[in-house]
């Protein structure tokens, strides 16, 4: 039964990370593609 709560905490861990680095990743591509836009227009 522990190896079930482990995995579960262990999957909690691993969307917490990427949501840590993920979140201003994704935030970064889309300010960049909003700066890239404008040297087109």
């Amino acid at each position: 039964m522990s190896s079930q709560t482990s995995s579960g905490t262990r999957a909690i861990h691993l969307i917490l990370a990427w949501s840590f680095v993920g979140i201003p990743l994704l935030w970064g591509v889309l300010q960049t593609l909003r700066n890239a836009l404008k040297l087109f227009q």
